[in-house]
């Protein structure tokens, strides 16, 4: 093992996480890390997301570091080149792609009982040795593609959204969208005008509120440069409408969910004139259940008169289409997979290995869980950021990372100050923070469901429960008693 490949911390992920602890670590004066990506740049799921129309469905003022203010934002919600320049940019302002390996993707990590270290190895069979591991792997970044029978004997193009052919040309073609979720939300409206016939399959229908997105004004942009005060306001005042009115819906709080229905029943009414079609594109479960998806075009795309949505099953494909349900046979030149993210199980494929070698896969059979989402018992000095039960579904998920990103840099402080080697969760406190966690949960919109991306089986794995506001002050100070020092 080469000596440069020995650190006293490794980040796993280049993405806004990743990236994000590795600048609190040098603000807290730490700078023996490594980050290893396993693509070519950094960015995550903001490198990888580049079909037309992609942007974050969060604001750009708030979908941001607290610490790296951006006055430039052209869009109140930014689109995807931005965010990847505003990434990029902000690794190079501080230093990171002087400790970042890319092309290095872990394949496994194994915890050195008796050195207490970890031990990685690349795909490419490359070591490496650290302290600490830190998992900032995300939870959206390996595409999920349905099996659909007849897919090697369909003659035209088909590829998922995240790995989006920018050389297949749509214009006049048949094109058929498997898929209507966030993604495909963004880029059926990009990609409509083009096709001479767009076939949306939708398996279930999505609640809708209007993004009321615009550009910044020149002087927006020029206040927002050179009054911090401002700038500050306008972040805090995003949030807050965040955390008063979307975090209730999540609740099932009445009040908050007839604000909601409203809200969409006046787009919908306003952009579908067709019953029948308002009707299919009105969810049948409670708001707050599955994500609420935010968007400008989405209905008067679906109203484009070259634009039929289809909710009948898919049976296979064929040469040239695809087969319904019903024996319809629906022709198709391109077929662009809509389909979401494999979330489950976390941290594949990746073979971790903690204590007397036990399999991280093992301890999680049941469904991933972590006290307060970054540690789990029996894995000494394996943290992890954005990871079980700390997703959101109303506000930024930057924030979150930001909150752990501090409450690990104060743990590895403080066992250095006071001469400790590993760290790990009691598994005590690991079982009362996740009891915790699965009786709030079952109190949330999420529970309504049967099926969804936040679930592991019945287990919902991937939610915080909570106010972002709750999660900022249970991880503003580490409370020693719930783990165990060497």
């Amino acid at each position: 093992m080469l000596e440069s490949n020995k650190k006293k911390i490794i980040i796993i992920g280049a993405g806004f996480s990743g990236m994000g602890l590795a600048i609190h670590l040098q603000k807290a004066g730490i700078r023996d890390f490594a980050i290893l990506e396993k693509a070519d740049e950094v960015g995550g799921t903001w490198r990888e997301n580049h079909y037309p129309g992609a942007e974050c469905d969060i604001a750009s003022a708030l979908y941001s570091y607290s610490f790296e203010h951006n006055a430039d934002w052209q869009y109140k919600w930014a689109e995807q080149p931005q965010i990847f320049d505003y990434l990029k940019g902000t690794a190079k302002k501080y230093n990171l792609y002087e400790h970042i390996h890319f092309a290095t993707e872990v394949a496994s990590a194994i915890f050195d009982e008796q050195a207490k270290c970890w031990r990685l190895r690349s795909a490419d069979g490359e070591e490496w040795r650290c302290q600490f591991l830190v998992a900032a792997v995300g939870q959206l970044h390996h595409p999920f593609t349905p099996e659909i029978p007849g897919q090697s004997e369909f003659k035209g193009a088909q590829f998922h959204s995240a790995r989006w052919q920018h050389d297949v040309d749509l214009s006049n073609k048949h094109v058929a969208v498997v898929g209507n979720a966030a993604s495909a939300l963004q880029f059926i409206p990009q990609i409509a005008p083009a096709a001479a016939k767009l076939t949306v399959f939708q398996r279930g229908a999505n609640w809708v509120i209007p993004k009321l997105d615009r550009p910044y004004a020149a002087w927006e942009q020029w206040l927002s440069a050179r009054v911090p005060l401002v700038a500050s306001y306008y972040r805090f005042s995003i949030w807050l409408r965040n955390e008063l009115l979307i975090y209730p819906i999540m609740q099932g709080r009445r009040l908050h969910c007839r604000i909601g229905l409203w809200m969409h029943r006046r787009y919908i009414n306003k952009h579908i004139g067709d019953p029948a079609l308002r009707a299919k594109l009105t969810p049948d479960y409670p708001m707050g259940a599955k994500r609420i998806l935010v968007s400008d075009d989405y209905y008067a795309a679906m109203a484009r008169s070259n634009v039929e949505l289809e909710v009948d099953g898919i049976v296979q494909l064929t040469e040239h289409g695809i087969t319904t349900t019903d024996g319809r046979d629906i022709p198709a030149d391109v077929i662009i997979y809509g389909t979401g993210f494999k979330t489950n199980p976390f941290l594949a494929p990746m073979d971790i290995r903690g204590v007397e070698g036990k399999h991280l896969r093992d301890a999680w059979r049941n469904g991933a869980q972590a006290y307060l989402g970054m540690m789990t018992s029996g894995f000494p000095n394996l943290f992890m950021l954005y990871g079980p039960n700390t997703n959101l579904g109303h506000n930024s998920i930057v924030i979150m990372s930001e909150s752990q990103a501090r409450y690990i840099c104060d743990a590895i402080t403080a066992l250095d100050r006071d001469g400790h080697s590993t760290i790990e969760v009691k598994a005590e406190a690991e079982e009362k923070y996740n009891s915790e966690m699965q009786r709030r949960l079952g109190k949330m919109a999420w529970n309504a469901i049967e099926a969804s991306w936040y679930k592991d089986g019945n287990k919902i794995t991937n939610n915080w429960p909570g106010s972002t506001y709750e999660y900022i002050r249970r991880t503003r100070g580490v409370c020693w008693g719930d783990y165990r020092v060497v």
